[in-house]
């Protein structure tokens, strides 16, 4: 064997090492946001709404105390504060318009699938910027099936991309060479990238507040229950509250 076909089977080698590796950092990635996406609809749902009807019910009492005293412009802010709060409370817990599907369960067949298609259609395995056109636009269909669950409709692209012209290649040692260190080049930026991505997830509040809740969970605790409860009870207290606000406008 020729050296340059040694240092071709070596970088091949390595290409190949790198493309594993992307592989699971680009599936940690999208399972990380998808799993995250889950427990924001789930966190919305068991307590978020609550604390949407709070503050509904808070800007409900500020209202009836500005209208105690009509020439007090504190009150008068206070309640338009609390008004506003209370919208967005509604809009962040989705409350103020039709409930979104919960987002899909991430199976391992699913994540197998998109790694598969990770690997074989990157856009970082484009050697051309057509190529890298187009396989922008597959991966972009690949993100949307995986975030849907539609393992079906990856697996489809998958046997696509197999079957288009434009994947067989045929070139020789040298130029095989060029290729397959211009590759490894743009497997370790995006690897890099792919951690910094993860890494900054990691960071945000959603994220620190899901491990939070799971950890305990795992503990066979129910935070997310327990503060429920809670907020249930504060809720009651609003209600009697604003009743009790409400009697002084009639006596």
């Amino acid at each position: 064997m020729l050296p340059e076909e040694q240092e071709l089977n070596r970088l091949e080698a390595e290409q190949a090492e790198l493309e594993e590796q992307v592989a699971s950092a680009e599936l940690a990635l999208e399972t990380n946001k998808a799993e995250t996406a889950r427990f924001q609809y789930r966190y919305y749902q068991t307590v978020g709404r609550l604390y949407a009807e709070i503050d509904a019910m808070d800007a409900q009492i500020e209202r009836v105390r500005a209208g105690l005293t009509p020439e007090d412009e504190t009150a008068k802010a206070q309640a338009e504060a609390a008004e506003q709060k209370a919208k967005e409370s509604a809009e962040e817990a989705g409350l103020s318009e039709k409930q979104p599907a919960p987002p899909p369960i991430i199976t391992p067949e699913l994540k197998q699938a998109y790694r598969q298609a990770a690997k074989l259609m990157h856009p970082d395995r484009a050697t051309t910027e057509k190529e890298r056109d187009r396989r922008n636009k597959l991966m972009a269909q690949v993100n949307i099936a995986y975030k849907t669950g539609d393992q079906h409709a990856i697996e489809k692209l998958i046997i696509e991309f197999g079957q288009d012209p434009e994947a067989i290649t045929g070139e020789d040692v040298a130029a095989r060479l060029v290729k397959t260190i211009r590759r490894i080049a743009q497997l370790r930026r995006r690897l890099n990238e792919a951690r910094q991505e993860l890494e900054a997830q990691e960071q945000t509040e959603i994220f620190q507040l899901r491990k939070t809740v799971e950890e305990t969970e795992d503990l066979g605790g129910d935070p997310l229950g327990d503060l429920a409860m809670e907020l249930m009870r504060e809720l009651s207290e609003r209600k009697i509250l604003l009743e009790m606000e409400r009697q002084k406008i009639i006596l």
